[in-house]
């Protein structure tokens, strides 16, 4: 934590805590209550993998853009999980008393309970109807609770000054003394008479549903968090290959697409345990692993077999609409779990690899992530030229990064896809002739690589400059 002027110790804060004569707003949140009570309540929602695609469709959405910005964020998670998970309340009713006798901070609540109970007010950020459950089972010496509202996210929005203002008055906290773990509430910390700004070492925060599974949890929040690299990288890059090189040959397009999806969610269930054992391997045994800071946090789950379980499920129902109206085979399911466990152990074999060595098998698992669906389906020949454009753009910088020692290189990957696409397409034309370049799949290959490539294209042209025209 940044140090202030407000910082002290947390025997330093008991000190005062016990020496002050005139009110104490003390902290609930990882002060007085050593977790999280809003990441707590929504732990309790169940079943935790539906409330796990809740919270990411709000993280897509991002609806707290229009109540007050991220500050509102808690807000929206709360109100979704309360009105669609009705029984999430019930369940924090019964765990709030097990959470409280395991996470008080004993000390601090010893320190309250010689001061006149008048004295003692809870201010907090978390909201009323979870707060008191916890503050109830705590068997705090408060005389009030001060907490957002659910009725609207207007608490979150103004912070606790403000809070603190309209419930006590400006005089009540210019005499009190303020107890906080967080920067967030220097204003508050600000305007009182004893202000104490104190990280409790016992206190953690950990985040809901963190022991509850989902594929792409690990990539989104630990491997490139904040990148919306599912969106970015797999569904606008992979993905659309994997549609455009394929949806040609489909009988039943529609099928072919939501098969498409499917597959592509049991091969990632499987990649993403290649990124796992990637991070971890760099932390062990690597000087300089790139780790981002979510990885020593460990806010996601990371088993062994359930993303098996999802991979082998979601490929089930991917062969049933890719076959349809045929019947679905064992031996496809086989043909793909068996791609799946080749892979898993390619990507294991990889991570323990030098970094220079790692240059050449980094090409088979670009090779895996682009072109793996074409085991069970099949591709346009000028698809197939896509897709190996894909995998070499993918490759050559990772090239150059990797012997140059340097940071990864700004290669404008889709121009130089499209121009590696371009020239295999070229090269089909002594063999197959020019039928397949005007099919309405290679029309649409050569859009889509423009499209991706459009602003590299006018970057490229506005820079270009001819060197006959003026002597050197």
């Amino acid at each position: 934590m940044r140090l202030t002027a407000h910082t002290r110790s947390p025997k330093a804060a008991l000190s005062a805590i016990r020496d002050f004569d005139g009110p104490l707003l003390i902290d609930l949140d990882e002060t007085l209550y050593l977790r999280n009570s809003t990441e707590d309540f929504i732990d309790c929602a169940c079943p935790g993998i539906v409330a796990i695609v809740l919270l990411r469709v709000l993280d897509l959405l991002q609806p707290w853009r229009w109540t007050g910005g991220v500050a509102t964020r808690d807000y929206w998670r709360v109100r979704t999980i309360a009105l669609l998970l009705p029984w999430t309340r019930w369940r924090w009713l019964r765990r709030a008393r097990h959470l409280a006798a395991e996470h008080g901070n004993r000390p601090l609540i010893d320190a309250l309970s010689a001061h006149d109970r008048s004295a003692v007010i809870i201010i907090t950020n978390g909201f009323a109807p979870i707060v008191g459950a916890l503050v109830s089972a705590l068997e705090l010496p408060a005389h009030r609770v001060i907490a957002a509202g659910l009725s609207s996210a207007r608490d979150r929005r103004i912070g606790k000054l403000r809070m603190a203002q309209e419930k006590l008055g400006d005089r009540t906290i210019a005499d009190s003394l303020v107890l906080s773990d967080s920067l967030d509430d220097l204003p508050l910390l600000d305007a009182c008479r004893r202000p104490l700004l104190t990280i409790w070492p016992d206190a953690c925060f950990r985040a809901a549903l963190a022991r509850t599974y989902l594929p792409g949890q690990y990539l989104s929040q630990v491997k490139r968090p904040g990148e919306r690299y599912i969106i970015r990288g797999i569904l606008k890059e992979d993905f659309a290959f994997w549609v455009l090189a394929s949806v040609g040959l489909a009988a039943m397009p529609v099928l072919h697409v939501l098969g498409l999806g499917l597959l592509l969610l049991s091969f990632w269930a499987i990649y993403e345990l290649g990124y796992v054992d990637n991070d971890r391997i760099g932390a062990r045994y690597e000087s300089d692993p790139k780790l981002s800071a979510a990885f020593h946090a460990a806010p996601v789950a990371t088993p062994a077999v359930r993303p098996w379980i999802w991979a082998i499920g979601s490929a089930a129902l991917a062969i049933i609409l890719l076959r349809w109206p045929e019947p679905p085979h064992m031996a496809d399911l086989a043909v793909w779990a068996g791609l799946l466990v080749l892979l898993h152990q390619w990507f294991r074999f990889y991570n323990r690899l030098d970094k220079q060595t790692r240059i050449w098998p980094f090409a088979g698992l670009q090779l895996a992530r682009t072109a793996a669906f074409a085991i069970l389906v099949p591709i346009t020949a000028v698809g197939a030229m896509a897709l190996g454009a894909h995998v070499l753009a993918r490759w050559a910088p990772y090239l150059v990064y990797r012997v140059t020692g340097r940071d990864w290189p700004d290669t404008r990957l889709p121009l130089v896809r499209l121009m590696f696409f371009v020239i295999l397409t070229l090269l089909l034309l002594p063999s197959l002739g020019v039928m397949p370049l005007l099919e309405w799949t290679a029309v649409a290959l050569l859009g889509w690589n423009l499209l991706r490539a459009r602003k590299d294209l006018l970057s490229m042209v506005s820079a270009a400059r001819r060197i006959d025209r003026r002597p050197a």
